[in-house]
């Protein structure tokens, strides 16, 4: 029986054939956006293999009960969140694409948390202003603690350029365990302790029915007064009002926020709830540490070896547990 891959999204011919040239021998591709409204369904209803993006944008309601056949959801993007894992038959894997833009976000949290730690963007514009105060001072990483939430592709590949700016890390993840060389592996039973003991805390981890509001109040009152907090994965995972309420009432802490609670992919629009720019303690970025030249292609590439372990029988990576978001 020959696999079909439905790719959901629209792609440029030249993303096609690098597609094509990984998966063609042992699948047949199938592009929805050229499918006809007529033949939508059948092609869907053929499906060993969805290659997503946007869902649940990408499918209407009605068309997620026609995946009848297929035995996996392959994501471009690392998280899983917005999957409707309620309209998905059991029998069905979400796999996100991790790691695949884990070198990008890494070298990202690095610059935000160089900029906030040197006041780069706010001296730039006291310098305009012709303010010229060489007596300011600004923050060492050396020596200091780096806690990282969430210790898959992005948390490691941060780890590994924190480490060469001397900084000792604290890391949690599901398990407490790591391969990767740490001065401290826990859970989040001992979040408590990382929050504490954190000079900078960076947020990498998927966002699910654990992590919702995960900082909120009683995790920044844990913190350093003059924290750093930076997030690169989803708003949601921090609570916006308690977030806003510490950095007005703790000018010394910093945040690096690049993950936001409305972002226009999925909500149309862009805004918050609280005027965080209006505070000289937060740097923003529009959700693009990931997004660099050939990013794209290589997600593309991540989550076609991902489809080919499933053709050929091989272990997967990055599946989501459906518990941890229904």
């Amino acid at each position: 029986m020959t696999n079909t891959v439905v790719v959901t999204f629209r792609m440029s011919e030249a993303k096609r054939e690098m597609l094509k040239g990984m998966l063609d021998k042992r699948a047949r591709l199938s592009f929805l956006p050229d499918i006809p409204s007529g033949l939508r369904e059948q092609t869907l209803a053929e499906a060993s293999v969805l290659f997503a993006w946007l869902l649940p944008k990408e499918l209407i309601q009605s068309e997620f009960a026609l995946l009848k056949k297929v035995q996996l959801i392959q994501l471009l993007s690392a998280g899983v969140n917005r999957v409707p894992f309620a309209d998905l038959y059991p029998s069905i894997i979400v796999a996100g694409n991790v790691g695949a833009y884990a070198e990008a976000m890494a070298e990202h949290i690095i610059a935000m948390t160089l900029a906030l730690a040197k006041n780069l963007v706010r001296e730039h514009h006291q310098l305009a202003q012709g303010k010229f105060n060489q007596s300011n001072l600004n923050r060492m990483l050396h020596g200091s603690i780096c806690g990282i939430l969430g210790f898959g592709g992005i948390g490691r590949a941060t780890a590994h350029l924190m480490r060469g700016f001397g900084m000792k890390i604290y890391a949690v993840n599901t398990s407490g365990k790591t391969d990767e060389p740490v001065d401290f592996i826990g859970t989040m039973n001992d979040l408590k302790y990382v929050l504490a003991s954190s000079d900078v805390v960076v947020i990498s981890m998927p966002l699910t029915k654990m992590t919702h509001n995960l900082i909120g109040k009683r995790e920044l009152s844990w913190m350093k007064p003059d924290a750093m907090l930076i997030n690169v994965a989803r708003g949601d995972i921090i609570n916006e009002e308690a977030l806003y309420a510490h950095l007005t009432e703790h000018p010394s802490f910093l945040a690096g926020l690049d993950a936001w609670w409305i972002e226009p992919l999925h909500s149309g629009e862009f805004r918050t709830e609280y005027p965080f720019f209006s505070l000289a303690n937060v740097l923003g970025s529009p959700h693009n540490s990931g997004t660099v030249p050939g990013c794209r292609d290589q997600a593309i590439r991540r989550a076609a070896e991902n489809i080919n372990r499933l053709l050929t029988g091989a272990p997967l990576s990055g599946v989501a547990k459906r518990d941890d978001y229904l």
